[in-house]
């Protein structure tokens, strides 16, 4: 995954009841939490945590 790919993000991470798609803002290498994914979704909202949250759209 790369900026400006759509992903989608795990309800565990947005506290949402489903997986919510946007595009990939930010990509970070974090040294303590390893790579960080920044998304923004059709809202406005943006969602950032650890790469195992999320997945590509398709």
């Amino acid at each position: 995954m790369k900026k400006g790919d759509k992903a989608k993000v795990s309800p565990k991470l947005t506290g949402e009841p489903e997986w919510i798609e946007g595009e990939i803002i930010d990509i970070e290498k974090n040294p303590f939490k390893g790579i960080v994914i920044a998304i923004k979704d059709q809202l406005g909202r943006i969602f950032f945590g650890e790469e195992r949250y999320f997945l590509p759209a398709s």
